[in-house]
């Protein structure tokens, strides 16, 4: 999956950037808190595990 397209999933339901890592970003909304990899391509199971935390 594209990193665009998950953060722009992410951002849709009110997370902000925060902050660049070392090798990933963090998105925060009040509490709650997602790394996501800095690469153009995430691997899919990863992606996929990220939405379904999040209900999308």
């Amino acid at each position: 999956m594209k990193q665009r397209y998950l953060i722009k999933k992410l951002e849709s339901i009110g997370f902000k950037f925060e902050r660049h890592g070392s090798d990933h970003d963090v998105y925060v909304r009040g509490n709650d808190r997602e790394i996501i990899p800095r690469h153009k391509e995430i691997n899919e199971k990863l992606a996929r595990a990220i939405l379904r935390k999040w209900g999308l």
